[in-house]
């Protein structure tokens, strides 16, 4: 089943590194806010700062929310 929201952050892993998922495309790992605003970006969206990761409803938060970048600090699902 593929995401309604085109970015998809996926739950912290060992390092607390995050995968990124734009338009189906693994873009790398994040390991902040700033990153995904780096890869969102690249993807074409020049205009994204850490607010607009923070605040916009294009991204999917799986495993915790923005603020969540350690192993299992996040809730669960995904």
């Amino acid at each position: 089943m593929s995401s309604a929201r085109p970015v998809v952050v996926y739950p912290p892993d060992e390092d607390g590194g995050r995968r990124v998922r734009i338009d189906g495309i693994i873009s790398g790992r994040a390991f902040s806010v700033r990153d995904v605003a780096a890869f969102m970006q690249v993807a074409g969206r020049q205009e994204f700062d850490e607010m607009d990761v923070v605040r916009t409803d294009l991204i999917e938060w799986r495993g915790g929310g923005p603020d969540q970048w350690a192993p299992g600090s996040g809730a669960t699902g995904g």
